[in-house]
């Protein structure tokens, strides 16, 4: 009968008051970090201390605000399930990111410190990175105490891994050098490295964080103290996806919409196993609010810094006091978010908003990147020609990735799911859902085979294509730049001594300014843009 599923669905969504308790605690905490930060330790309240914490922030909690910024409550819904339904090739995005750290922390990483700069577009309130501190420990408990309880109950580990090999959901990594195969061991490494470097190389978010501590030393710390949180994240992520199949695997919730969503297959399998233990599941809902309050409040005051720099400052006469940068700080990080707030009820009218997002990042993201690697890697790239690969960039991104979600969205491109199973169900459900549940793969030829590529390997053909169209352009059309014109700190350290040879290095041992490199040759959006 139908009611018997519409009751298990009422009686595992109930809250007890000790998990109304627990979650309201962690959402005070982080309020008292802020109003502490905000109204109690005021000094000294300058632009440098808002937006990156005078420079001075401690290593350890700015790694931890670095992986509370990237890790999204979609991340911890979404990598579960993509485990449950795909398999664990995804993780193997981890030997991405570990490639990331060596050539972010070694090329990019030093030049916007020595830069001195305050955003990538030319931050990191106090109370932002120890909020996000409260934050990801709160995400990483949920998942932990997730973990446990899921294994206890299924009798071990071993009980996980057995169902997931069986199913070949715990599988070798996929050589296949098919770039239209969603998910390989080439685009992991390759397309996740990309995608992961200008996540961190070019996003104001993260160098934000980089550029409040002291020195390259300690940012290259924080990075790897990153790299290790994400893929101790992802793992535990993928591990609780392994952890839902096991319990479900001869009842696919998915399949009998005990689940309605995929993004509520975590939620579910939190209140299956810990509906009997008062507080936990209010812990868990503090994790998933940390994740998206930690992204939240890191954009807020990262935007803060974007405009008063970018289009506050250029269009201003006279130097602004240091009050009124404070209060055109604080009222973007009000106006933003309040406007945040009021678009969540446009998104929950919106069943794709995660894929729409996803293909916006990757129409923007390729081209950021490449222009940024040519204004640090490539320093005799005319300006206009770096302009003309970024929008060339962004045109190709913008038709692909759109063009693309296109056919997925209206079914013509369909990825194969892992096998599912309803035959142990001990509920009552409509069983006609099983006949239109199909994991069956079906392309077409007539599809240009561009449109079929993997979306891990978009942010890297965007800046592949960014940085070709600019080195056309410069051959072809505007001619090369002279990168003797092009001050010494706006390049990554062997381009330096390639150009200026070893003894220019030595005069660029201090933190210069961006006035100082406007001095000196090309500010860095000069050299790239």
């Amino acid at each position: 009968m139908a009611s018997d599923l519409e009751d298990i669905v009422e009686h595992l969504g109930r809250f007890a008051w000790p998990d109304y308790l627990v979650f309201v605690s962690m959402l005070l905490l982080c309020i008292l970090i802020g109003v502490y930060f905000g109204f109690v330790q005021r000094k000294p309240n300058t632009e440098s201390e808002y937006l990156m914490g005078g420079r001075t922030m401690l290593v350890f909690p700015i790694a931890l605000s670095l992986i509370a910024s990237f890790i999204s409550g979609i991340t911890l819904l979404g990598l579960p399930t993509e485990v449950y339904s795909f398999g664990i090739q995804y993780v193997y995005v981890a030997l991405g990111v570990t490639l990331m750290g060596f050539v972010m922390g070694f090329i990019y990483l030093p030049v916007f410190h020595k830069l001195n700069i305050t955003s990538t577009y030319e931050g990191g309130l106090k109370a932002v990175v120890w909020t996000d501190v409260v934050q990801t420990f709160s995400m990483f408990g949920a998942l932990v105490l997730v973990a446990i309880k899921g294994t206890i109950d299924l009798g071990g580990s071993d009980v996980v891994f057995r169902s997931a090999w069986s199913t070949g959901r715990l599988e070798r990594p996929n050589f296949d050098i098919n770039p239209t195969t969603r998910h390989t061991f080439w685009s992991q490494l390759i397309g996740g490295f990309v995608y992961w470097l200008q996540t961190n190389a070019v996003s104001q978010n993260m160098i934000q964080r980089y550029l409040s501590l002291p020195s390259v030393a300690a940012g290259r710390r924080a990075l790897w103290i990153f790299v290790f949180g994400v893929c101790l994240l992802m793992s535990l992520c993928s591990y609780c996806g392994l952890l839902i199949y096991a319990t479900y695997q001869n009842c696919d919730p998915l399949t009998t919409k005990l689940a309605r969503a995929k993004d509520q297959l975590l939620p579910l399998f939190v209140m299956d196993i810990l509906r009997d233990l008062p507080g936990l599941p209010g812990l868990f809902v503090a994790g998933v609010f940390s994740a998206a309050l930690s992204s939240l409040s890191t954009c807020l005051n990262s935007m803060s810094a974007v405009i008063l720099e970018d289009f506050v400052k250029p269009f201003v006469e006279k130097p602004l006091s240091q009050r009124t940068i404070n209060w055109i700080m604080r009222s973007v990080v009000v106006g933003v978010g309040a406007l945040c707030a009021a678009l969540v009820f446009v998104v929950e009218k919106m069943g794709t908003v995660l894929q729409l997002t996803m293909s916006l990042e990757a129409i923007t993201n390729g081209p950021l990147l490449g222009t940024f690697t040519i204004g640090i890697l490539i320093p005799w790239v005319e300006s206009r020609s770096a302009l003309t690969g970024g929008i060339f960039g962004v045109i190709f991104m913008s038709w692909l990735s759109l063009k693309a979600q296109y056919w997925v969205a209206t079914g013509t491109i369909v990825f194969p799911h892992k096998p599912m199973s309803v035959e142990g169900c001990t509920y009552e459900f409509d069983r006609a859902l099983v006949n239109a549940t199909s994991t069956s793969v079906y392309t077409t030829d007539d599809i240009f085979p561009l449109f079929r590529v993997s979306y891990m390997w978009y942010t890297f053909l965007g800046a592949a294509v960014t940085i070709l169209v600019s080195l056309l352009c410069s051959v072809l059309l505007f001619g090369r730049n002279d990168p003797k014109t092009v001050s010494p700190d706006l390049m990554a350290g062997f381009v330096r001594r390639y150009i200026h040879g070893p003894d220019d290095m030595l005069k660029t041992n201090e933190p210069t300014t961006r006035a100082d490199c406007s001095k000196n040759g090309k500010t860095l959006h000069e050299s790239a843009l």
